[in-house]
């Protein structure tokens, strides 16, 4: 047995003591588990301008933010493409 074994695991005296060990554990992996539905359900979600209660002001500004994305994208490509057509 290594050192790093042996300093993670435990010694449980009792049937108690792992019983109450499990429930820490299941309570750590319920936990987890809400923050990792929680972070899932994040990725996939209606951009603000498509919300049907989204106000005006919102809508405009996400579609502004949409299109400056796609212009940079394009000049971004046309450099690339004029550096190494030659």
């Amino acid at each position: 047995m290594t050192d790093q074994e042996s300093s993670t695991s435990t010694v449980y005296q009792s049937l108690e003591s792992i019983r109450q060990r499990k429930a820490v554990l299941l309570t750590d992996i319920h936990k987890d588990d809400q923050k990792i539905e929680k972070l899932w359900n994040s990725l996939f979600h209606k951009p603000d301008m498509l919300k049907k209660d989204a106000p005006t002001s919102r809508r405009l500004s996400s579609l502004f933010n949409a299109g400056a994305g796609t212009v940079d994208a394009a000049l971004l490509v046309w450099k690339l493409y004029r550096k190494f057509h030659k």
